[in-house]
C-alpha cells in the first residue's frame, strides 16, 4: 500500500495520523489507531518532523487505550536509527503543499492525494491527531549534513508483544473507541516516548582501550580478532577463541610440576601487558631497560616466561642457561633478536606482534615524506638557531608524486592506502605476487621500482637476502633528486653509500629510523663509538634521524602489550601455539568445568617416525577425547586431552613421556 494512505501532509502543513478507515486489511497494512481525543502532539514530538528523518511505523498503547498508536523511529545526523519492520524505507519529503513520499531507493514514488485539505475527518473518529511543523524543508538524502537545533531524541522500543505491528493488528481487527476510557494526557506521546537528549556511552570499567583515541583498536590484524579473545573468555564470560561451548566456563589449567609461573619483562613493556600477566597470578618482574648478556644469563635461569623488545638478544648462550623457560614474548614485530631455531629445539615457543604497530609506522612514513619534500627539518633547525630562511626552491607538494614501496606486507600495504589518499601514485615490489590495494601497481623488479619512484620506502625483514639491499648500485638507479626512507631494519641500507649519494645531490633527502647498531638505552650514545660513520651522517642536510620510534605510539604499544601477553597466557595455561613463529600451530577446544578428570598432555618432540604410536601406547590406558599434532622443520608438537585420569596417575603419565627418546619437552596441564 502507499505509505501516504495512513500518514498524510495536508496543504496547511498539518500531519494527520488517521488518514482513512477504509484501507483494505492486508499483512503489510499498518494499524490505524482510534482517535477519540482532540489533543495535539507535544512540541517535543512535533519537532521530530521539522527536519529530514526516516520513518517506520511501530505500535504501542497509550494510557489505557486498547488501540495501538503508530509512532515513527528516525535517523538524524550521525545518530543511529532503528531498523524498519517493512522491506522498504520511506523518506518524508514534502516538496509540495500536498506532500510527497518516496522510497530511498528511488525506484518508485508514492504520491499523496492530489486533493489537499487542511482538515480531514475519518468516518470512525470525531477528531484527529495533528500538529504543525514550523520550518519548510526539502531534503533528498537521509543525512543532509545540515546542523539542526532540534535535539536528538531517544526513540521508543516496541515491547515484545508488538514485535510486528504490521501483522498483529490488521485494520479489520481494530477495536472501536471505548468511550469509557479515562481522558488521555495532554501529549499522546508523553506516556510512551522518553524524549531526553542522547547520551554518550560510558566505557566499561577495566576497559583496555586507552583514552588517548576514541578510535583506538587494539589490533589491526584479522588474525588478532579471530584468535585473540579477551582473557575473560578463559574465565567463562563467553566462549573462548578455541571454540568452547558457549555458556560453559573454561577450566583453569595449571602445570602439575610448577607451583608459580615466574615472568621477566625487559625494555619497559607496556603496562597493559604487565597487568594481564599479573592478573593471572604470575610472579612478574618488569624492568625498564635491557640487560647485558652476563646479567641476562643470571636472570633467565629461574624464569618460565620472558618478554623482550628489539634490544635484548636471546642467543644460544643465553637460552642454554634457561632451564625452566617455556615461552618467549617479543613485544614488537621483529624476532631476529632471538635464535629461533635453537629455541624450537629446546621446546621454547616464541610469539610476537606482527600487526599491532603497522598503522603507527605507516603514519610516520607519511609524515617523513611531507617533511622531506618541504625540507621541514632544516627550516626548523635554522629557526631554532635564530635564522629566518624562507625559501621555496627544492620544496614540493607530494600530490602527483610516486611512492615506491619495497615490501608490501602489513606496513607497506597500509602506507599504500594512506599515500594514495593524499594524491600520490603507488608502485610496489615484493618477492611474492600480492593483490594491490586501490590503484597501486606491482612492478616486476627492484630496479623498475627505483627508476620509477620519487620516494622509496623500505619495509622488509632482516634476512641475508636483504643485507645492504640498497647500496651504491641501487642509489645510481634511483631518480635524480629522489628520497629514501628506511623504517625496516638497519642492515638493509648501506649507510656510507647513502652519505655519498646525498653529498653528490643524487638523493635529495632521506629518513632513517633504524641503524645497524643501536644503543641499549636512552642517552648520549649516538656517536662514532656506535657506528664509525655517525658523525658524518649527522652533518647532512634534509636528513631525518629518529631513534627507532616507528611503532612508539601509545596506541601501538598498548595493543602490542595486550596481543603478546594474551598469547603468552594462552600458551602457559592451555598450550595453544596459534601465532607462534617457530612452532607448528596447534590448538584444541578449551576444557570446561564439567570435565573435572581431564588433563591436557603437550608433547614437543623430534620430528622422527614412530613417535605417535609410542605416545598413544602410553595414553592408551585412558580415553583420548581429542588430539592434534603438527610439525615444523625438525620439531613436532602434539596436544591431547584425555579423560578419567586420577591425580595420582599424572606423575607416572608425565614420566613415561619424558623417558621417550624423541622427547624435547613434556607438559601436563590439569
Amino acid at each position: 500500500m502507499a505509505f501516504n494512505q495512513f500518514f498524510y501532509i495536508d496543504s496547511d502543513s498539518h500531519y494527520d495520523f488517521d488518514r482513512s478507515p477504509t484501507i483494505p486489511s492486508t499483512p503489510s497494512t499498518p494499524s490505524i489507531p482510534p482517535a477519540n481525543s482532540d489533543q495535539h502532539l507535544s512540541p517535543e514530538a512535533a519537532s521530530l518532523f521539522r527536519k529530514s528523518f526516516t520513518f517506520s511505523p511501530r505500535n504501542f498503547s497509550v494510557g489505557s487505550e486498547t488501540g495501538p498508536l503508530p509512532i515513527f523511529d528516525y535517523a538524524y545526523g550521525d545518530y543511529p536509527k532503528k531498523e524498519f519492520v517493512t522491506p522498504k524505507e520511506y523518506l518524508l519529503s514534502p516538496r509540495t503543499a500536498s506532500g510527497e513520499f518516496s522510497p530511498r531507493t528511488g525506484q518508485e514514488e508514492y504520491n499523496s492525494p492530489t486533493t489537499a485539505s487542511s482538515e480531514y475527518s475519518p468516518q470512525t473518529t470525531s477528531s484527529d491527531y495533528e500538529f504543525e511543523y514550523e520550518e519548510p524543508f526539502e531534503y533528498d538524502e537521509i543525512d543532509s549534513g545540515i546542523e539542526s537545533s532540534t535535539p536528538p531524541l531517544e526513540t521508543y522500543t516496541a515491547p515484545a508483544d508488538h514485535a510486528n505491528p504490521l501483522t498483529q493488528c490488521p485494520l479489520s481487527s481494530r477495536q472501536a473507541p471505548n468511550q469509557n476510557h479515562p481522558p488521555r494526557s495532554s501529549s499522546p506521546f508523553s506516556t510512551a516516548v522518553n524524549m531526553t537528549s542522547a547520551r554518550d556511552i560510558q566505557p566499561r570499567a577495566g576497559d583496555l582501550a586507552r583514552t588517548v583515541s576514541n578510535s583506538l583498536s587494539l589490533s589491526t590484524s584479522p588474525e588478532f580478532n579471530r584468535f585473540h579473545s579477551p582473557i575473560e573468555a578463559r574465565q567463562g564470560s563467553y566462549s573462548s577463541y578455541t571454540g568452547g561451548t558457549i555458556g560453559l566456563a573454561a577450566k583453569q589449567l595449571k602445570p602439575f610440576d610448577t607451583k608459580d609461573i615466574k615472568v621477566l619483562l625487559l625494555e619497559n613493556v607496556n603496562t597493559t601487558g604487565v597487568d594481564i600477566l599479573q592478573g593471572q597470578g604470575y610472579q612478574v618482574e618488569a624492568l625498564k631497560s635491557s640487560l647485558p648478556e652476563d646479567e641476562l644469563v643470571a636472570k633467565i635461569r629461574d624464569v618460565h616466561v620472558i618478554g623482550i623488545r628489539s634490544k635484548t638478544k636471546l642467543t644460544e648462550r643465553v637460552l642454554a642457561q634457561a632451564k625452566h623457560l617455556i615461552v618467549i614474548g617479543c613485544f614488537c614485530i621483529g624476532t631476529n633478536q632471538v635464535d629461533l631455531q635453537y629455541a624450537a629445539r629446546q621446546g621454547i615457543a616464541v610469539f610476537n606482534s606482527p600487526f599491532s604497530n603497522s598503522r603507527s609506522v605507516a603514519e610516520l612514513v607519511i609524515g617523513e615524506i611531507i617533511a622531506l619534500a618541504r625540507q621541514l627539518g632544516d627550516r626548523s633547525n635554522e629557526l631554532h638557531n635564530g635564522t629566518w630562511n624562507k625559501v621555496s626552491k627544492g620544496c614540493w607538494e607530494i600530490r602527483g608524486k610516486t611512492v615506491g614501496i619495497v615490501g608490501y606486507g602489513h606496513i607497506g600495504s597500509q602506507l599504500s592506502v594512506l599515500a594514495e589518499s593524499m594524491g600520490m601514485s603507488v608502485i610496489y615490489y615484493d618477492v611474492l605476487n600480492l593483490m594491490a590495494l586501490g590503484t597501486a601497481r606491482q612492478v616486476g623488479s627492484l630496479e623498475e621500482l627505483l627508476a620509477g619512484a620519487d620516494f622509496v620506502s623500505l619495509h622488509v625483514p632482516e634476512l641475508p637476502e636483504t643485507t645492504n639491499l640498497i647500496g651504491a648500485k641501487e642509489f645510481a638507479q634511483m631518480r635524480n633528486g629522489s628520497y629514501l626512507l628506511n623504517n625496516a631494519r638497519g642492515s638493509v641500507v648501506d649507510i656510507p653509500a647513502l652519505i655519498e649519494a646525498m653529498k653528490s645531490g643524487k638523493i635529495a633527502g632521506a629518513a632513517l629510523d633504524v641503524y645497524p647498531n643501536e644503543p641499549a638505552g636512552n642517552g648520549d650514545y649516538f656517536t662514532n663509538d656506535l657506528n664509525p660513520w655517525i658523525e658524518e651522517l649527522r652533518k647532512l642536510k634534509n636528513l631525518i634521524l629518529t631513534p627507532h620510534i616507528g611503532g612508539s605510539t601509545e596506541e601501538a604499544q598498548s595493543a602490542i602489550g595486550v596481543e603478546v601477553s594474551q598469547a603468552l597466557v594462552r600458551y602457559v595455561n592451555e598450550g595453544t601455539t596459534l601465532g607462534a613463529v617457530n612452532m607448528p600451530e596447534v590448538n584444541l577446544r578449551s576444557l570446561t568445568l564439567d570435565e573435572p578428570n581431564h588433563v591436557r598432555v603437550i608433547y614437543i618432540h623430534k620430528n622422527v617416525p614412530g613417535v605417535l604410536g609410542r605416545v598413544n601406547a602410553i595414553l592408551g590406558d585412558h580415553n583420548v577425547d581429542k588430539q592434534m599434532t603438527d610439525n615444523k622443520g625438525e620439531v613436532a608438537y602434539l596436544m591431547a586431552d584425555i579423560s578419567d585420569v586420577k591425580e595420582s596417575e599424572i606423575r607416572d603419565l608425565y614420566q613415561s613421556l619424558e623417558n621417550l627418546s624423541s622427547r624435547v619437552r613434556t607438559r601436563v596441564l590439569y
